[in-house]
């Protein structure tokens, strides 16, 4: 089945009601890391002036929205505070309103008060790992300003959340999550429209679970909302094929075409010019293929 005969889902709104329309069959969210201690590029990106660079390079390479994240959250990773996390945050998120005004800014935290302060400095999207369970006022927040929002499944806190995962059946249960989640959200006040959904792959999950949900994408486009997928440099890569973290690319590309196959419209990643490539590629190859099939 080919990404044109998928299910159809539904835009993904922001802030004000505004639909984002991305220039291709396909979204790049790129990830702008303001930690000392990220997984891949931690501490790359720190100060002020080099996560701002970052960003607009990454803006340049064609990303769709810039993910701006202040708190590590990969396995193990610590709790950071929110004032630590806002202060990280306000004077990229400053440099970019006056150089890249037209940007979409969505920035990564579970915290109300940081997304509370990023949203009021103009941020279009939060992007939580929690589902609004690690701090319930963010959910007053979003049903404040009603910005988009991304329905993350993990299981656990980011520095447990590696220690023995477990599930009856993987599938059905992120599939419960995301039903339940969105009854939660909507049934507070944030439009549906504003949700995209996110497997979560690697957060709280063996190898095992995130190949099979993997397999699985197209089954939560039934719930009519449109997925978004982290697969980057994710460990999943080491696991399979030994890679260190920094040969990860390659693997990277290729899945995120395959998952872009199966119906993943959104896509987050640290390297965007390789994604534009790779996706505009598999998108001319699927529709030459569509237009051959046509004709016979």
């Amino acid at each position: 089945m080919s990404p044109a005969e998928l299910p159809q889902t539904g835009a993904w709104h922001i802030v004000g009601g505004r639909a984002l329309c991305a220039p291709a069959p396909f979204g790049v969210m790129g990830i702008v890391n303001l930690t000392p201690d990220s997984f891949f590029d931690g501490g790359c990106h720190a100060n002020a002036a080099a996560g701002l660079a970052h960003a607009l390079r990454l803006r340049e390479e064609g990303a769709d929205i810039l993910d701006l994240g202040a708190e590590s959250s990969r396995p193990g990773a610590r709790e950071l505070q929110s004032r630590e996390e806002v202060e990280r945050l306000l004077p990229v998120l400053a440099g970019l309103r006056q150089k890249a005004p037209g940007a979409i800014l969505s920035v990564d935290t579970y915290h109300a008060d940081t997304a509370a302060a990023v949203l009021e400095q103009g941020v279009h999207i939060i992007n939580d790992i929690s589902a609004c369970r690690f701090d319930p006022g963010l959910l007053d927040v979003l049903v404040q300003f009603r910005p988009g929002y991304v329905l993350m499944h993990s299981q656990g806190r980011p520095e447990v959340m590696q220690r023995a995962p477990r599930y009856a059946d993987v599938c059905r249960e992120v599939m419960t999550f995301f039903e339940e989640g969105l009854h939660r959200l909507t049934a507070a006040g944030l439009p549906e429209d504003r949700i995209v959904l996110d497997p979560g792959i690697g957060f709280g999950k063996t190898l095992e679970h995130n190949l099979t949900l993997l397999a699985h994408t197209r089954d939560w486009l039934a719930l009519g909302r449109p997925v978004l997928m982290g697969l980057s440099m994710k460990s999943l890569f080491g696991q399979l094929l030994s890679l260190p973290v920094e040969r990860r690319g390659t693997a990277t590309q290729v899945a995120t075409v395959l998952q872009w196959q199966a119906g993943a419209f959104w896509h987050r990643v640290h390297d965007v010019a390789a994604t534009r490539q790779s996706l505009a590629l598999a998108a001319a190859l699927a529709g030459h293929g569509q237009r051959t099939a046509a004709d016979r």
